[in-house]
């Protein structure tokens, strides 16, 4: 899924590829070799029973560290519950974060075991917790939203907001959490740019996810 056609053209506007300027957070990312590879998603049924608590922390542990986030349950039960029940089954473990766009629209995608920007488990649900009001941003810094290919159209792809993405990104994506540890990872990813050295495609430095843990609680 990706993130919709209003988002690509707002990526469209954006086609001049500028090399990342070095930094101190590409200087200090310690990765390691990542083994993942692409492979077909597994498919499952979706789960009907729901979550009991209203804040879930999501632990992605990847090659270059962890990543947390907070999930917020109460706003957008389905989408955190079933995003819960796929980490518990482990779809999530030995992907790659397939998509990193540079320009315009700042945002790590991942949960597509395929790296096509089309794979999913096998189900669909409706949108949530969609931003109603545009300040700066509307999907600010640390946000953590899925991907879709419209409305009502979820799956297991996701999108890591590393930087505020454009203010034209309309509000059609699930918001689901916020980044509580791991901003800096993803941060330097980006800095090193896509592998294509263009402004949207695969990330030059791999970002694979080893396992996902699920536990209730807030920050």
């Amino acid at each position: 899924m990706k993130l919709g056609a209003a988002a690509a053209a707002v990526l469209m506007l954006c086609t001049v590829a500028t090399a990342p300027a070095a930094t101190a957070a590409t200087a200090s990312l310690k990765c390691a070799p990542s083994t993942a590879k692409a492979h077909a998603a597994p498919v499952f049924t979706q789960p009907r029973k729901m979550l009991k608590a209203r804040s879930y922390i999501f632990t992605f542990r990847t090659n270059c560290g962890p990543i947390k986030v907070a999930a917020d349950a109460r706003h957008a039960p389905i989408t955190v519950r079933n995003l819960a029940f796929l980490a518990r089954k482990g779809f999530f473990n030995g992907t790659l974060c397939h998509r990193l766009t540079t320009k315009g629209i700042y945002v790590l995608q991942c949960g597509d075991p395929t790296t096509t920007g089309y794979g999913g488990p096998g189900f669909q649900y409706a949108d949530e917790n969609l931003p109603t009001k545009l300040t700066k941003y509307r999907y600010p810094a640390g946000t953590v939203a899925m991907a879709n290919g419209g409305p009502g159209t979820n799956g297991s792809q996701f999108f890591l907001v590393y930087r505020g993405a454009h203010p034209d990104l309309p509000p059609s994506y699930t918001i689901w959490g916020h980044i509580t540890t791991g901003l800096n990872i993803l941060r330097a990813i980006a800095a090193k740019g896509t592998a294509t050295g263009g402004t949207d495609g695969p990330p030059a430095q791999a970002l694979s996810v080893i396992s996902v843990t699920v536990s209730e609680g807030t920050p």
